[in-house]
């Protein structure tokens, strides 16, 4: 049987579509390898977010192209967010990819691959419009504890550094049937917590005239299924009726990624965010009213074309003011066809390179001392824990999350096993994580 090597860039959706993959895959024979000089087909699935990303994925094709010389009759398959963004002028360029697939074809991958290997002719197929229906692919976990369930593609609001609508596509949710059933089937297979994903979940259901509140509640009591996530939301739709259904339900955790991006209300309204802080401030308040150790964890972009030294600082004040419990921070990557990325060309708006790494600087030290005292919080304090794996620094180590998302080390004992839950008094605390011991 051949092999197939998938390597995934990029976000939680990316490596939800690897799983994916795996399962069409194995509908024509395909199984995976866990050494890339062993495959027979070999998948890059790239991220586009940040020109970072991008180069990562060019510089990673390059070693492809390498393997596959040493290995008569090898394939090479580009996919993801760069595929369906530049994936034509990419295959022209570098003539050794086989088949680019867009990121809503995935379930035309088994046909391209074949279609590839029968004619011998480069495939590409890149999505120009979302299907009607999400089509149901059969899927091949890379976890076995926690699992991602993709509930709603695409997004559609238009913030001008953003390049997700373009190779997303606009929203489009599965039904409510198809995700339960996928959860059903987790849950049988010994997966104790899930984790609904969408570039922007908390619109889920708008076009089906549904609301992830009501999903929330619809799989809330499914036999056996333990801990309920989602993200990434948009504070926008982040409304009472969803922070009451997640107060209210027992399994679904106290945890909201929302990302702000920035805090200052004319970097927001440059941005196309449409809320201010101030909107972001109520929304942080109502959820602490209702659940005061809720994680709320955030995104923020520093150097936005136009941004001033006190607009900067802006955010960085509310980020203390907030008490975020983590962080994810990015200089400005300009992205073509984004209005963004023209007023990046403006000497006139363009943020100096050396500004942006000043302020990244500053920011992530901000976040450090505001980290700390939120995971101070947590010290002397018993959490409930569920075991996903050993610790990747200390195999005596156990890791797991709180349900508000925190990550937790603790020694192992003996009979314990990842999908078990324990309580853990919290003896350490850092920034990003807490440590502890196994209590009875």
């Amino acid at each position: 049987m051949p092999n197939c090597y998938i390597e995934t860039l990029g976000c939680q959706m990316n490596k939800a579509d690897s799983e994916r993959m795996l399962g069409l895959l194995s509908e024509i024979n395909y199984t995976e390898t866990k050494t890339l000089q062993d495959a027979d087909l070999m998948i890059l699935n790239t991220c586009t977010i940040r020109e970072g990303a991008a180069d990562k994925a060019y510089s990673y094709l390059g070693r492809l192209r390498q393997l596959k010389e040493s290995r008569p009759g090898a394939m090479i398959a580009l996919a993801g967010c760069l595929a369906q963004e530049k994936g034509q002028e990419i295959q022209k360029r570098m003539p050794y990819i086989d088949v680019v697939f867009g990121t809503n074809n995935l379930h035309r991958l088994p046909d391209l691959i074949l279609e590839a290997q029968k004619t011998g002719q480069k495939q590409c197929e890149l999505f120009e419009n979302l299907p009607e229906e999400i089509p149901e692919t059969p899927i091949i976990r890379q976890t076995t504890v926690t699992a991602w369930v993709n509930v709603i593609l695409g997004c559609n609001f238009n913030c001008t550094y953003c390049i997700v609508p373009q190779v997303r596509g606009r929203e489009k949710s599965r039904s409510p049937e198809f995700i339960k059933s996928e959860i059903e089937q987790l849950v049988a297979e010994g997966f104790k917590e899930v984790t609904l994903l969408g570039q922007n979940v908390t619109a889920y259901g708008l076009d089906i005239d549904k609301s992830l509140a009501s999903l929330l509640r619809y799989i809330h009591d499914i036999p056996g299924l333990e801990r309920i996530r989602f993200l990434t939301g948009h504070p926008y739709h982040v409304d009472d009726e969803l922070i009451d259904t997640v107060a209210e339900l027992p399994k679904a955790c106290e945890y909201f990624h929302i990302p702000m991006q920035a805090g200052d209300d004319e970097t927001l309204r440059r941005m196309a965010r449409v809320y201010k802080v101030d909107d972001y401030m109520r929304m942080v308040d109502k959820i602490r009213a209702k659940m005061p150790r809720a994680g709320i964890t955030s995104d923020f972009i520093v150097g936005f074309p136009g941004e001033t030294e006190e607009q900067f600082l802006n955010t960085c004040k509310n980020v203390e003011k907030i008490g975020f419990d983590a962080c994810i921070t990015a200089m400005y990557s300009p992205r073509r066809n984004t209005p963004g990325g023209k007023w990046e060309a403006d000497p006139k708006l363009k943020v100096p390179d050396e500004i942006k790494q000043e302020r990244i600087r500053y920011l992530n030290a901000t976040l450090d001392n505001v980290l700390e005292k939120r995971s101070k919080l947590y010290l002397n304090s018993v959490e409930e824990i569920l075991i996903e794996n050993a610790s990747s620094r200390n195999q005596k180590m156990w890791m797991g999350r709180t349900r508000a998302g925190k990550i937790c080390n603790f020694p192992k004992r003996a009979a314990e096993a990842p999908g078990d839950f324990v309580k853990v008094l919290i003896t350490e605390t850092s920034p990003w994580s807490l440590k502890g011991e196994m209590v009875d």
